[in-house]
């Protein structure tokens, strides 16, 4: 629906949502009415080079062809039937998915939260049916970020922060090490503990890619004391990392891993995977989803992965993802350029991450910022190296704009 069609101004819709709903985010103070490959459009016909991509999640553009088409055939076919039924979608995705990442079973959710959820419960059940009632605790990773449901914020490595303030008391059984740091992970693990859970590249926590000697150890220690390895590729999965899945890129596979964002080309679909023997843990009744898998979704996320691979958008993102952070790193007041694929992170050295993503907006740039002093940018897997000559252009007279120069 356009803006016009609703009888209201901009303002009285932004005015209506802010009456009627609980703010999450500080929003941009336009209406985002439509999307078109790399640009977000508002209710005026203005264009945004988007390099937010819908959080991570429209690796292959805004509205791609492909993904729009599978919706609409699909739609008028079979909206929703549940998981009492077959449903060929849901199937096709599943052979589809496990075959093209090399793993063996999965299980569909809606949110990255849930995927994240879902895997935790895999694990804490696994180690009680095999080891006994108090082999249930999770490792997690300072920094870390693993979602806004209980267990997940209770998995996330923020202590104390806004994400976990007021929520207390937590779920036990899990315990913190600093990233990138094997022998901080091997400290905080004991007879009772399960599994370490990981993110291969932490973005919420300041873009930090693993190093590969990292997840390796942590493969070791895993295999040395009988845990079970789970990585958190909700933002780093489906072609954002330059492979299909980061554990690809990085040589180092997990036991269980989650998905989410990227992998429905911007409808609503999450997942876990891994080995038969570990799912097995989940017998009937253990775990279950009413919306998981929706034939709609399903339909959506083929398309999406067909599109991705057929198109080489991995390889694109690796590509252009090591030209960007070059340029990036050439602007002033940068002091670390990071990332992997196109999951990139500029730290500044003072605190005007903020000033620079209004700056940038109010010149039609678009990017999200994880600390006052780090901006993140995920654009849609699809970028050139054009677009980012025009992202560091924008970036760089928003610098200067905001540093006064």
């Amino acid at each position: 629906m356009k803006l016009k069609e609703t009888g209201m101004t901009r303002q009285e819709m932004i005015d209506t949502c802010k009456k009627y709903m609980n703010e999450q985010f500080d929003r941009y103070p336009f209406i985002a009415e439509r999307g078109e490959g790399m640009y977000l459009i508002d209710e005026n016909g203005e264009k945004y080079l988007d390099f937010i991509g819908g959080i991570a999640v429209c690796a292959d553009g805004h509205c791609p062809s492909e993904v729009v088409e599978a919706i609409k055939e699909q739609s008028e076919t079979l909206i929703h039937a549940s998981n009492y039924f077959y449903t060929i979608p849901q199937i096709q995705l599943a052979k589809l998915i496990c075959e093209s990442i090399g793993m063996e079973k999965i299980q569909f959710q809606n949110s990255g939260a849930e995927a994240n959820e879902a895997m935790i419960k895999l694990a804490r059940k696994y180690g009680v049916d095999n080891f006994g009632p108090e082999r249930y605790n999770i490792v997690t990773a300072y920094s870390s970020f693993h979602g806004r449901t209980l267990a997940t914020l209770t998995a996330t490595g923020q202590p104390d922060s806004a994400i976990q303030k007021g929520y207390a008391p937590f779920m036990p059984g899990f315990k913190y090490a600093e990233f990138n740091n094997v022998q901080s992970f091997r400290d905080a693990c004991d007879e009772n503990t399960i599994a370490i859970m990981v993110e291969p590249i932490q973005g919420e926590g300041g873009v930090y890619p693993a190093t590969k000697e990292f997840l390796q150890g942590l493969r070791d220690l895993c295999d040395e004391k009988g845990m079970l390895l789970l990585y958190d590729e909700v933002q780093s999965g489906w072609g954002r990392s330059g492979d299909l899945m980061a554990y690809i890129t990085y040589d180092v596979k997990p036991d269980c891993v989650s998905m989410a964002k990227a992998l429905g080309g911007g409808m609503p679909i999450a997942a876990m995977c891994t080995s038969e023997k570990l799912m097995n843990t989940f017998g009937p009744g253990a775990h279950g989803t009413t919306f998981g898998g929706n034939p709609v979704a399903a339909a959506a996320a083929i398309a999406e992965i067909h599109t991705m691979i057929d198109k080489k958008l991995p390889e694109n993102a690796k590509k252009v993802g090591e030209y960007f952070r070059a340029e990036l790193a050439k602007m002033p007041h940068v002091k670390e350029v990071r990332g992997l694929g196109q999951l990139n992170g500029v730290e500044f050295d003072s605190d005007i991450a903020a000033a620079v993503k209004h700056e940038s907006a109010d010149r039609h740039f678009l990017l999200t910022v994880v600390k006052p002093n780090v901006i993140r940018m995920v654009p849609p897997l699809i970028a050139s190296e054009a677009d980012c000559d025009q992202a560091v252009k924008i970036l760089t007279e928003s610098i200067k704009a905001v540093c006064g120069e």
